[in-house]
């Protein structure tokens, strides 16, 4: 009987969790479709609420004290760097593709930063395999793990690796950094080419001083690898610093959005515009939808 209550509230805290799905969020914005949000109201009496937006604060408010999931750790992330960073000459990303890895977190300023979640749910079997594409590429690189599960962790990553913990204290989540990160002196062509995009690899190699006239479109991406490949690492880190906060992105709105959905307004990446349209479709009352 104890198993089955363990297992049915574990059910509880994900359907919970799923209130955070990006397609949740794009049928709002694209179709009014507030479908999967009406499931969980009517399927859970402790998400009767007079708004959408309300309906998510409180569904954020439970799985971060009972099911801290990787949406809970992202969010509390951009808490920290928000606060420690700012977003002046500051750029985030959600789910950044390095070789054949994706970084949970990733942060551009003077300096790039990786951040790796593993959460209570998550296994570091793949985590070496990440850390060695990351530090092809980034300055630094951390992991972020539960409190909990320090020692474990501490014996399986590099000692280069920065560790940040995630407790609860005095009823709230907190995020601490336990050991700082070691700067990465590695720079990869190879890595940094699987981040760009093509008028980005371009613009560096035309930073470089090469020209890229006569060159067909077929042979352009070999001939720009061959380019960066043999380029001084420090300005190569310089030009791409430079292409990457040119991306469309809206960390410099990340204050303005409610705690509870700053990760995901992050992930979805939507201009001002949009933004405020989203919220404003978020706070209608539930009954008027």
């Amino acid at each position: 009987m104890a198993t089955m209550n363990v297992n049915k509230e574990l059910i509880r805290l994900r359907d919970l969790s799923s209130a955070f799905s990006r397609n949740a969020f794009v049928d709002v914005l694209n179709y009014n479709d507030y479908s999967h949000f009406d499931w969980l109201s009517s399927k859970y009496d402790t998400l009767k609420c007079s708004t959408y937006f309300e309906l998510l604060k409180k569904a954020y408010s439970l799985i971060s004290k009972h099911y801290r999931c990787e949406y809970v750790y992202k969010n509390e992330l951009i808490k920290l760097l928000l606060n420690e960073y700012g977003t002046k000459n500051t750029v985030f990303f959600s789910e950044f593709r390095v070789g054949n890895s994706i970084a949970d977190m990733v942060m551009f300023n003077g300096a790039s930063k990786a951040f790796e979640i593993k959460t209570e749910y998550d296994n570091p079997r793949r985590l070496n395999k990440q850390m060695e594409d990351y530090k092809c590429f980034f300055d630094k690189c951390f992991v972020v793990i539960p409190d909990n599960r320090l020692e474990e962790y501490c014996n399986i990553i590099e000692s280069t690796t920065g560790i940040i913990t995630m407790r609860r204290n005095n009823g709230n989540l907190s995020l601490k950094e336990f050991r700082p990160a070691v700067q990465n002196i590695r720079f990869d062509a190879k890595a940094l080419m699987s981040c760009l995009r093509t008028d980005e690899y371009k613009n560096i190699v035309l930073s470089l001083g090469i020209s890229l006239d006569g060159i067909s479109g077929y042979d352009m991406f070999t001939f720009c690898y061959n380019v960066i490949s043999q380029a001084d690492p420090l300005l190569l880190k310089r030009y791409f610093l430079r292409e990457i906060k040119k991306r469309k992105n809206n960390t410099a709105l990340l204050r303005k959005y409610p705690m509870s959905i700053r990760q995901m307004m992050l992930s979805l990446n939507l201009p001002e515009d949009k933004a405020d349209r989203l919220l404003k479709q978020l706070n209608i009352n539930i009954n008027q939808a």
